[in-house]
């Protein structure tokens, strides 16, 4: 693609982006407990974990009422199908006073993809304290990874140059350390980024919660790999999330700016370990997320 070519193309506006966003998120009942969740538009290939999580998590609250999500745990088990729409299957396997369980099976092909223990508590007062927020700079002081990808234009190989100046997100996020998405150089796993809906998606609570859900799988994975100056594009880099939880500690709002603070704190056995703590911009810890992901370096 040549840079007039960059030029003239117009990406789709704000609105539509994050109204397309969701409707991704929005499941489809099509049985008691049993839900179908919606395929990514043009998607191709695996489909983004953070997408299933999401949707497993609409699948739960669905089946829930009078208490929020406050943790989720999963475990990926087979890469999605983006040619492929996701069945979630919800089991109630427990319901108190204030806390409930929800388990939930992510289906494709009769073939489970990612298992999901969800907990939700009935609102309630309590003791109360968390860690400070990192004093970095503000988001509007940033420059959005559109603009980091088209500045970075000579630097992308050609094969991959309309995907990366082309791909649009329903999420803007503002990165404090650039990196080269092709020629990465070694430095401390340490990580953050600024991050929201790219316009206003309405007041749902459980909407946010669940876009919250999708945004906490971006930007994370890849801190584990930084000690080593790798990344997906690494020539015989084998990378998958394997697990995910996320903790839930208050109201969302995913449309407006949060900061994702990741740090690794260790990689071994084709395995990193990442950690995130997710701030509103006033400085309030909003959630808390952990993973480990498989990042197999194999001969190219």
């Amino acid at each position: 693609m040549s840079e007039a070519e960059t030029a003239e193309w117009t990406p789709p506006p704000p609105e539509e982006l994050a109204a397309n966003l969701v409707r991704l998120l929005d499941v489809e009942e099509i049985d008691t407990d049993l839900y179908r969740g919606a395929r990514m538009p043009g998607g191709k290939g695996r489909v983004f974990g953070g997408q299933v999580i999401a949707q497993a998590l609409q699948a739960a609250q669905r089946s829930t009422e009078g208490k929020d999500a406050h943790s989720l745990h999963c475990y990926f088990m087979r890469a999605g199908d983006e040619q492929f729409p996701i069945v979630f299957r919800v089991v109630r396997d427990f319901e108190g006073k204030s806390f409930a369980n929800r388990r939930v099976i992510a289906l494709q092909r009769g073939q489970p993809i990612l298992n999901m223990i969800a907990s939700f508590q009935t609102p309630e007062e309590g003791l109360n304290h968390q860690d400070t927020m990192p004093d970095v700079p503000g988001p509007e002081t940033l420059k959005t990874e559109t603009e980091l990808r088209r500045e970075a234009v000579n630097d992308i190989p050609e094969k991959f140059r309309t995907f990366f100046l082309r791909r649009t997100s329903p999420i803007d996020i503002r990165p404090l350390y650039p990196r080269s998405w092709f020629t990465p150089v070694k430095r401390e796993p340490v990580n953050r980024s600024w991050f929201r809906v790219v316009a206003p998606i309405g007041d749902d609570p459980a909407l946010h919660r669940a876009v919250l859900a999708y945004a906490s799988d971006m930007a994370l994975m890849a801190t584990s790999m930084m000690p080593h100056g790798v990344n997906w594009t690494t020539p015989g880099m084998q990378s998958a999330s394997l697990d995910h939880a996320l903790w839930l500690h208050g109201p969302v709002r995913a449309d407006e700016w949060m900061l994702y603070a990741t740090d690794s704190p260790w990689a071994g056995h084709g395995r990193g370990m990442n950690r995130g703590s997710i701030f509103s911009q006033d400085g309030r810890l909003i959630a808390s997320v952990a993973q480990e992901g498989l990042i197999r370096l194999r001969a190219p």
